[in-house]
């Protein structure tokens, strides 16, 4: 493995119009009534979170993607050549899970074509060692929380809020980063210091 080299994790997660229940306030004596029409259309989330494996400076990255249905293997070449225009074509270890798309005979093929890409699998049962499930996680827990949209384009519009709120606390993809207990060096990449 090239050890000069962005690490990207790489997971999807599908939504749909039906709302994340999740608990929430309101007055005494007045609960309330989520309000949707039942619908079943769903959608899929790619998200990567990177950094650097020998200058930590140059920061996490998180870069996201979303389409009506679920991800096949040629749904997913798509977002891995739009990796490669995000990252600048710069050399890649990507880690990612046991997907039959992401080990699939083609994405092989298309993979062995990639200089600047190389593919890890992370162990099976083990999504505490993905630092995008963190990334799922804080989405559906306030953007995506009780959201009775209409239509698909209500829930990419918050997952877009969402994915705008981590990046603009550079903190957020670094903690989820070290969450899976990573050994970063330096211990603590400049937008972490203890002193802050």
């Amino acid at each position: 493995m090239n050890t000069r080299a962005w690490i990207v994790f790489l997971d999807e997660s599908g939504v749909s119009l039906l709302p994340q229940i999740r608990r929430t306030y309101s007055p005494r004596g007045r609960t309330p009534i989520l309000r949707h029409r039942l619908n079943w259309k769903r959608a899929s989330m790619a998200g990567a979170l990177g950094y650097h494996s020998t200058d930590p400076h140059r920061g996490a990255r998180l870069c996201f993607h979303l389409k009506p249905g679920s991800y096949d293997t040629a749904g997913l070449i798509e977002v891995l050549e739009q990796m490669k225009v995000y990252y600048r074509g710069e050399r890649m270890v990507l880690v990612w899970d046991g997907l039959s798309a992401h080990w699939s005979r083609a994405m092989r093929a298309w993979v062995a074509e990639q200089d600047w890409l190389t593919l890890e699998r992370l162990p099976a049962y083990a999504p505490e060692l993905n630092p995008v499930e963190l990334l799922w996680s804080s989405l559906k827990k306030r953007e995506l929380a009780n959201l009775a949209g209409d239509h698909l384009a209500d829930v990419a519009d918050a997952t877009e809020q969402g994915i705008h709120r981590i990046n603009a606390n550079p903190r957020l993809p670094w903690s989820f980063l070290a969450h899976t207990g990573l050994t970063i060096h330096p211990p603590h990449p400049p937008n972490l210091r203890k002193d802050q």
